[in-house]
């Protein structure tokens, strides 16, 4: 599962992308869902959680939490975005 980072997420996390193996697994389980996957990153990178807003992007679609995720899939965090 390739995860791609912008923005704010890119320097909280120090890479432009995360690549997980499909063997990987999240605590004790594999991640399954958005919000599994949300939930995992943000004990990983605690300063994810600090963000006001956090969108995901599953195949370049935006996601809700309970949106089935699978190890070929291309995610993307999409921070808050500020502008004028």
């Amino acid at each position: 599962m390739t995860i791609l980072l912008f923005g704010i997420t890119k320097d909280i996390v120090g890479s432009s992308s995360l690549s997980m193996p499909a063997s990987s697994e999240f605590g004790r389980k594999k991640s399954k869902t958005v919000g599994e996957l949300k939930e995992y990153l943000g004990n990983t990178y605690p300063g994810l959680r600090k963000l006001s807003s956090l969108a995901i992007a599953v195949n370049n679609a935006y996601a809700e939490d309970d949106t089935k995720i699978d190890t070929f899939d291309e995610i993307a965090l999409i921070p808050p975005v500020s502008g004028g």
